[in-house]
């Protein structure tokens, strides 16, 4: 293992986070808005209707699912890979923004 390598596959964001939110550290809550944040910080995502991989066959119906705190849920589908991206990369109301790595 290299000197700078950090566990985990290379093509995820890192996890490393503080334990509590820098922005308000008198909050007793900030350990658990912490944990409610979804897995590698993925808020919207898409899958195949059918399964599969979802790089092939880009011109079938997607499922899309969106965080809701616990778990992903239905929000609905799109009629291709390209309306299932652009719909996964909008910004949610509320989203936090990605801060800057240090």
């Amino acid at each position: 293992m290299g000197k700078h390598s950090r566990p985990g596959p290379p093509n995820q964001p890192s996890r490393a986070i503080p334990a509590v939110d820098p922005a308000d550290p008198a909050d007793p809550l900030a350990a658990y808005h912490k944990r409610r944040r979804p897995p590698l910080d993925v808020y919207r995502r898409h899958r195949p209707l059918h399964g599969g991989a979802s790089h092939l066959h880009p011109d079938q119906p997607r499922a899309l699912e969106q965080w809701d705190g616990f778990t992903f849920v239905p929000a609905g589908s799109a009629p291709d890979l390209a309306t299932a991206q652009q719909w996964a990369n909008e910004r949610m109301p509320g989203e936090p923004t990605s801060q800057p790595h240090p």
